[in-house]
């Protein structure tokens, strides 16, 4: 445990001294969504599901912004650690374990998303999106789909030598999921062809999870169903990522 809160703390170190770069994309952006698509938007929609569309829509955009981050912080800096810097090559010269770094790094992750999650959820509860006291659970939700896309996203990333092969994950994975896994509009609009594409896609998950909490409402698959779900993507993700690093460590 001693390097996995190691390699958590380089992590906390080197954020401490760039925090400034991502106050705009965790904090600020998400607010503007909510802003102009919730209240701007929402205003010439009725609402959806018996809500009003900036209620039905502040889950969403919290779940999309903990994926969004998960998969950026799991992108270049994994790549970069490995390519540029070198920083995973100089923990292997320590006692750091590979599971270590994998760990740590999944706990800076979680980290991350409850922070922005907090602060997202402060400024939604001043606009009057909040509606059950299980709201609570929120920054948890997200944290788990932060470690459920980061790890197997950070197992990639271990396993390229361009950095151009993450316009392609952006574009055909993570673009998509943003759009059509009920953060904008219920996945029963799509064509029945491709709801389980959504229903594939662990941010759908944590939004239904995020919405039956801030909303107090039953969310569509049972509890235990959807985290089992996140779960399962973490724990594959970090088995991957593990292989990953141990063939790239080896070289």
């Amino acid at each position: 445990m001693d390097g996995t809160f190691a390699v958590f703390n380089r992590a906390l170190v080197s954020y401490r001294r760039l925090w400034q770069a991502s106050v705009f994309s965790s904090f600020i952006l998400p607010v503007l969504f909510v802003l102009s698509i919730g209240i701007g938007v929402g205003g010439y929609i009725s609402g959806v599901d018996g809500v009003s569309y900036l209620d039905w829509i502040v889950p969403g955009v919290l779940a999309s912004t903990a994926f969004q981050m998960a998969v950026g912080e799991s992108t270049f800096p994994i790549l970069g650690d490995f390519k540029w810097t070198r920083g995973f090559h100089a923990m292997r010269a320590t006692p750091v374990r590979i599971g270590d770094m994998i760990g740590g790094y999944q706990l800076y992750i979680m980290f991350r998303v409850i922070i922005a999650s907090v602060v997202f959820l402060g400024v939604s509860a001043v606009f009057g999106a909040i509606h059950s006291p299980w709201v609570v659970l929120t920054p948890f939700v997200c944290a788990l789909l932060g470690v459920a896309v980061s790890a197997p996203t950070s197992a990639f990333a271990a396993t390229i030598e361009n950095d151009s092969y993450f316009a392609l994950l952006f574009r055909f994975l993570v673009i998509p999921s943003t759009l059509f896994a009920g953060v904008f509009f219920p996945v029963s609009q799509l064509p029945e062809l491709l709801r389980p594409l959504a229903y594939a896609s662990p941010l759908w998950h944590a939004v239904e999870l995020c919405r039956a909490a801030t909303l107090g409402v039953a969310p569509p698959w049972p509890v235990a169903a959807h985290v089992a779900y996140l779960l399962a993507w973490a724990g594959l993700g970090y088995l991957l990522a593990l292989r990953a690093f141990r063939r790239r460590l080896s070289d």
